[in-house]
């Protein structure tokens, strides 16, 4: 498998260090909202691969965070305390809209059947090991107490910037300049390893420690919790590209200097959902959720098709024409699968099963190329093979691809078969020549000759027949 890293800008052969396990870690939500559909996108590429990992043989530990501790806008604290304006917005304390999100965001991923990782843990669960972390870093020489906060110092590093490149004097000029100056960091572009004084004197959550009472900074916690559940090394860490930098940035920072060695070999980025105004997010236009879309009448699984039909590395534009084309492609699809009706004792074609699948595997080994995947299902459905056959790949790949395309082609076909085993009925008005057309063109229609269906219908209307169609026949009256 070949996937893009983006510490070094160019597609790798994927090598976990150890024949026996990946070790995948993903950034996972801050839950003081819930989660809209452009954050969904990457936590499904995200699934996507850890599925791809498995299918192809790996055994794999995935491991993500639930921040449930304040998270500032940025590492300059500045912004607002998200969780702390999470309760003050619903008048519940931090710990119930914590709760609370976190119920509605693995809610969201079942509608989209994104697998829960193996470890699930929440940030406010490992404070001791961020504190042993920060303690190690000042005994290294790489934090440094200023102004009651403790920070990282980015001097002491050879390298900073990892996914972007910057001129060295960059380092002395400050990663941002909208970002207010804290002029307690030696240099601007040092970072919060653990806050006691903030803008956010009423911090709802705050702990002992050797500096004070006070809170982790924005960007220990995934390393804490990595290392915890991970250990020393890393083979593959996941999140959206606004994460790479700073907060992937910052954790290569903290972790390699805390470690004395590499710590994640290969970084797999999400690239944008947008809309046709710009960046997704919670605070402008339409806030968009799962929840949303439902009540306006769409499959979650239909946004999923949606996402795995471009690439995770493109910048992906949602308006609801996109997604009503995804939509009818879905519907269109499972209409295609559920005609699919082997024989009794029908065997699976093994030959040609193991040939639709290695090109399955090889859309997946290209850099995760889920749209070509997608083809597959459709060279699939034209194979020279038996629907047993077909139906036997189709379901192989949906383990990767998430669709549950075999669960609704049979909900489908279920209700085909109930709607033909029905006595057809005509509600009309006693005319039997009416009735004999209205039969004709009900049969034309099951048939699929449209033709016919269109014709009768017509010659219907030219007599001042209204008709109505109904699940298993037709009403009809003079008007």
């Amino acid at each position: 498998m070949y996937l893009y890293n983006s510490a070094t800008r160019k597609k790798e052969e994927f090598k976990p260090n150890s024949p026996d396990i990946v070790k995948m870690y993903t950034c996972g939500p801050t839950v003081y909202h819930f989660a809209h559909i452009g954050n969904l996108r990457t936590y499904i590429m995200e699934d996507v691969l850890e599925k791809a990992l498995r299918y192809e043989g790996y055994n794999v530990k995935r491991v993500m965070n639930i921040t449930d501790v304040g998270h500032l806008t940025s590492d300059a604290d500045e912004g607002e305390d998200k969780m702390l304006k999470g309760a003050k917005r619903e008048h519940k304390s931090v710990m119930e809209i914590a709760k609370y999100y976190t119920d509605a965001f693995f809610s969201d991923c079942e509608k989209l059947n994104i697998k829960t990782p193996d470890v699930v843990e929440p940030a406010t669960n490992c404070i001791e090991n961020y504190i042993n972390i920060v303690s190690t870093l000042i005994d290294k020489g790489y934090g440094y107490i200023a102004g009651g906060n403790v920070y990282f110092d980015t001097s002491k590093l050879e390298r900073y910037y990892v996914f972007n490149d910057f001129n060295e004097e960059d380092l002395a000029i400050g990663v941002r300049e909208s970002v207010e100056e804290d002029t307690n960091k030696r240099n601007k572009n040092d970072f919060v390893l653990w806050f006691t004084k903030s803008k956010f004197e009423d911090q709802a959550l705050k702990w002992d420690s050797p500096w004070g009472i006070g809170y982790p900074g924005w960007h220990i916690e995934c390393s804490g919790i990595s290392m915890k559940h991970l250990g020393e090394d890393l083979d593959i860490h996941c999140g959206g590209i606004d994460n790479a930098f700073p907060h992937h940035t910052n954790e290569i920072a903290q972790s390699e200097s805390f470690l004395g060695h590499k710590w994640c070999n290969y970084w797999f980025h999400v690239l944008h959902l947008n809309t046709n105004d710009g960046k997704m997010s919670k605070s402008k236009g339409e806030f968009l959720t799962v929840s949303l879309l439902e009540s306006k009448g769409y499959d979650p699984l239909a946004y999923r098709l949606f996402c795995l039909q471009s690439h995770y590395r493109r910048n992906l534009v949602f308006t609801y024409e996109n997604l009503d084309n995804a939509a009818g492609v879905y519907q269109k699809l499972i209409a295609k699968i559920a005609a699919l009706k082997p024989e009794a004792g029908e065997a699976v074609d093994e030959a040609a099963l193991a040939a639709m699948k290695e090109k399955f595997t090889k859309a997946l080994d290209n850099d995760l190329n889920t749209s070509l995947a997608i083809t597959a299902i459709y060279d699939a459905l034209k194979y020279q093979a038996n629907a047993a056959t077909k139906l036997a790949a189709i379901g192989d790949f949906d383990t990767v691809l998430g669709l549950d395309l075999l669960k609704k082609a049979e909900t489908v076909r279920k209700a085909n078969a109930a709607a033909a085993s029905l006595e057809f009925t005509i509600d009309g008005e006693g005319d039997p020549a009416i009735d004999a057309l209205v039969k004709q063109r009900f049969d034309a229609k099951k048939a699929k000759d449209w033709a016919t269906a269109d014709r009768i219908r017509d010659e219907l209307k030219a007599q001042g027949i209204e008709l109505t169609d109904l699940p298993n026949g037709a009403k009809w009256r003079k008007i």
